[in-house]
């Protein structure tokens, strides 16, 4: 697809529920202090130094400990086992990728609507995600609810999305994997989506009662659509299962919005949270000028 979702949002937990990230370094000697949280970068986020398995080198000699890629399913099997296996070698962990890719175009999949044909679709695409998922050893794979239907009742969307996560949980929940549902905002980048905030996030889950379905706390959508963040995730934290950082305005790395991630991140580590941290966002700065700003910007939120 010629349209991916990060070209799109570029242009427009429980804790025990989340695995462990691994200490150990493996058999790549890390250069710097392992970070205290389990942020993950991804392709791009180190493109000055060179392909996809030298930038996860890269990564875990600065100290990061898990790894994030959203477009994995797409990768040919043989560029996922690498990745997999260069993972390994650094005692990382892999992050979430995006198990059933909306047409962002399209304005689909509509998962509410009158029709089984998107229903059916999705759950498809959740099936086959599975292998992928366990080829790359990820325990988290991201799904978005899809798109409003205007002619159908808001309330009744939302019983059949509980249903149908219901029946995705099932699917996933046998092999030891999680879907997060991910909240977007409507206000800067995706217009007409079903779920637009963590509490609906919250409200799906509770209606899925499945194992198998949590939510993805996407602080830079959150931070637009509603705000309110650390009240949010005390509120909703026993549905939620993965957590994504970006900034706001820009969707940039943290300090150049208005998020204090610092107080964020002191948060989490109070409440233990043991799982991934995915950077979803760009550099500030191109080159390797906004790589060495992006690790600086890790490290101060982190001491802290």
């Amino acid at each position: 697809m010629s349209l991916t979702r990060r070209t799109v949002i570029a242009t427009g937990l429980a804790a025990a529920a989340t695995p462990a990230l691994s200490a150990s370094a493996g058999k790549g000697a890390s250069n710097a202090a392992h970070f205290s949280l389990g942020y993950a970068p991804h392709e791009g986020s180190f493109a000055s130094r060179g392909g996809l398995l030298e930038q996860i080198a890269f990564a875990a000699d600065q100290g990061f400990r898990a790894w994030e890629d959203n477009e994995a399913r797409k990768r040919p099997v043989d560029e996922q086992e690498a990745m997999a296996r260069a993972l390994s070698q650094r005692g990382m962990t892999m992050g979430v990728f995006v198990a059933s890719m909306p047409k962002w175009a399209d304005f689909r999949p509509v998962l509410g609507s009158n029709d089984d044909a998107d229903r059916d679709a999705f759950l498809a695409d959740i099936r086959t995600s599975i292998e992928v998922a366990k080829r790359l050893n990820a325990k988290h794979m991201t799904v978005v609810t899809g798109f409003m239907d205007r002619k159908v009742p808001e309330a009744i969307q939302t019983g059949r999305i509980i249903d149908c996560m219901r029946r995705a949980g099932d699917i996933v929940a046998p092999h030891g994997l999680t879907l997060v549902m991910e909240p977007l905002n409507t206000r800067t980048n995706h217009p007409g989506v079903f779920m637009q905030s963590i509490a609906q996030g919250y409200a799906v889950a509770r209606g899925a009662n499945s194992p198998g379905v949590k939510i993805l706390a996407d602080l830079y959508h959150e931070q637009i659509q509603s705000g309110n963040l650390i009240p949010t995730l005390d509120a909703c934290w026993a549905e939620i299962g993965y957590i994504q950082f970006g900034d706001n305005p820009g969707r940039k790395e943290p300090g150049t919005g208005e998020i204090n991630f610092a107080n964020i991140a002191s948060w989490l580590r109070a409440h233990n949270y043991a799982g991934v941290i995915g950077m979803e966002h760009g550099n500030s700065l191109a080159g390797r000028e906004g790589e060495e700003r992006l690790i600086a910007a890790y490290r101060a939120i982190d001491r802290t």
